[in-house]
């Protein structure tokens, strides 16, 4: 007999609040995309880059949309079941795979990040060590009760999205001359330079490579849905705000600071906020900064340990995993999907040791790419479903059929740019050698004919 305080498929906790899933899902989007890597996008397409922001705003959009309505009509199944009740086990046996392994590479990508940012006051500590005290910071917080958890990463995301507001709000000000001597002609450095199109308006199309990194995660909220409460009703309504603030915190703060600082001028081995609030002269910026900067990442690395411990408990709940990684602490944690994540993290922390210089361009594109394949199965599983829901649902995607086909389509031009981009070839090596271990993986588990 299995013990009640430790049931290996027992259900999740709802305790997650509508406050605490949307700043959840937040975390996982603001992080070292926007904070860093933005300065990468402005080099690729200049003040024009915030159409590539645009573009995927509207995709995530639609996909955001595609989760809230299966939400409605399926209520108490996350973003898995639903792939699973439209395409079977295989498919959703790889997409679980592909997503833990995308989560988990984040949260390395993040802690190294936060490491690094570190260095900045702990120059002569090793890199490894300080993402490795990350690591373990991370892995504390997913040791709380879900209740706990989601308090906690609401006020760790709420204060990188106060430093945004801020910089939005104090950059406006300089941008539109409203601080006296720190004025700025608003329209000068989208202009000059090459214009607000430098490297012509196609190049918004190579941007998405990185913009599909950054705005990866925020269908962490399908995942939430098995400890949110009353989630059919409040996700319909939290998508909607959640997708505004996105946009806005991506769009808005690229387009101070293209028009602070000349986009060709950028720095892409120091943040942007940094680089705006040095040249106008605020003392003590750096710091003040750097502190946001490792709050960011250690909670895009906190959604990410949450994402891929919650993945791995509901295939281990459908057969898809170990049933041993279904099992939930007292407080309600799957805990050892957590200590499988733990080892992960902790050994790809150590990645830093052997490349450091090399750690992010390696890894980058593999969220980018795996969030296109998981996004597209979104949108295919609502495709499927909307034929056959048994009931009506509370909420629906705007403009089916049409907004889901074309978002589709668009979502896999991108996945075949990706695959042609020569920078990212061993990533995406990475992926596709991963992605065909799956599949292979997935015929000889799950076998014609053979019930579960």
């Amino acid at each position: 007999m299995k013990s009640k305080s430790n049931p290996e498929h027992s259900p999740l906790q709802k305790k997650l609040l509508p406050r605490h899933i949307s700043f959840m899902a937040m975390g996982g989007v603001i992080g070292t995309g926007i904070f860093k890597g933005s300065a990468e996008t402005v080099s690729v397409a200049g003040p024009g880059v915030v159409f590539s922001y645009a573009l995927a705003g509207l995709l995530l959009l639609v996909v955001m949309g595609a989760i809230a309505e299966m939400a409605t009509v399926y209520p108490g199944l996350n973003m898995k079941d639903f792939i699973r009740k439209a395409f079977g086990e295989r498919l959703s046996f790889i997409v679980g795979w592909l997503y833990c392994f995308m989560w988990l590479t984040v949260c390395v990508i993040e802690v190294i990040a936060a490491g690094s940012f570190l260095q900045f006051w702990l120059p002569d500590v090793p890199l490894w060590l300080l993402s490795l005290l990350c690591a373990g910071f991370i892995l504390a917080i997913n040791m709380l009760s879900v209740g706990g958890y989601g308090e906690f990463e609401f006020w760790l995301a709420g204060i990188k999205i106060a430093m945004i507001i801020v910089f939005i709000v104090l950059g406006g000000a300089i941008l539109f001359g409203l601080i006296p001597g720190a004025s700025v002609p608003w329209h000068h450095n989208f202009t000059a330079y090459g214009g607000f199109f430098p490297n012509g308006w196609t190049a918004i199309f190579p941007a998405l490579l990185v913009v599909m990194f950054s705005y990866g995660g925020s269908e962490l909220i399908g995942l939430t849905l098995s400890e949110a409460q009353d989630a059919e009703k409040v996700l319909p309504r939290v998508v909607k705000s959640f997708i505004l603030r996105v946009v806005l915190f991506y769009t808005l703060p690229i387009l101070i600071i293209c028009g602070l600082i000349p986009w060709n001028t950028l720095n892409e081995q120091t943040s942007p906020f940094v680089q705006v609030l040095t040249s106008a002269g605020l003392q003590g910026s750096a710091h003040l900064m750097n502190f946001i900067l490792i709050t960011a990442v250690l909670s895009a690395a906190n959604s990410g340990i949450y994402g891929a411990t919650r993945m791995l408990h509901s295939m281990a709940g459908d057969g898809e995993a170990p049933p041993s990684l279904a099992r939930l602490s007292g407080k309600g944690v799957p805990v050892n999907s957590l200590k499988l994540c733990a080892v992960i993290l902790i050994l790809g922390s150590m990645i830093a040791y052997v490349a450091q210089d090399n750690v992010f361009r390696l890894l980058m594109a593999v969220p980018g790419f795996v969030v296109l394949l998981v996004w597209i199965s979104i949108l295919l599983a609502e495709w499927k479903l909307r034929k056959t829901y048994p009931v009506k649902p509370g909420f629906t995607v705007w403009g089916y059929p049409y907004l889901t086909f074309i978002a589709v389509i668009c979502l896999s031009v991108i996945a075949v740019i990706f695959l042609f981009d020569a920078q990212n070839r061993i990533s995406i090596g990475v992926c596709l050698a991963v992605l065909c271990l799956l599949a292979v993986w997935s015929f000889l588990r799950f076998k014609p004919g053979k019930s579960r």
